[in-house]
């Protein structure tokens, strides 16, 4: 199946950190734009981070610029969002989306279009003492 798996949640307490993976199973990224979305109970679904496939561009909200870090591993198939100094409002539902279409990763962050090619299934990441 053509799909993107992600892995990395759980609970953790404030201060701490988390590495959240993406991989492609049945596809390459080589050639798409990866983003990182997360979705708070009652809340609208925002981008958080989100690299180019072409330049290494990337993009950070706001709230998360300093904290976090977006990579990607061509060879492993696989794209990483490293969460450091996680707090309390960091407590969502994650997911990864890839799109071959992007020009902006900025665009693709603050759209977080449901089209995109393909999403994670999502994982929970709770920050909590």
């Amino acid at each position: 199946q053509l799909q993107l798996v992600e892995s990395g949640g759980g609970l953790v307490q404030p201060g701490g950190s988390l590495k959240l993976s993406c991989a492609a199973s049945g596809f390459t990224l080589d050639y798409y734009a990866i983003g990182w979305f997360r979705q708070a109970p009652g809340k609208e679904r925002e981008g958080v981070s989100c690299i180019s496939s072409h330049d290494g561009s990337t993009y950070y909200a706001d709230s998360v610029k300093g904290r976090f870090t977006i990579s990607r591993d061509n060879a492993k198939n696989t794209v990483y969002l490293q969460m450091n100094s996680l707090k309390p409002g960091d407590t969502a539902v994650y997911y990864c989306a890839a799109d071959s279409r992007i020009t902006s990763v900025e665009g693709m962050c603050v759209i977080g279009h449901p089209n995109y090619d393909y999403w994670s299934q999502g994982t929970q990441v709770t920050v909590s003492s």
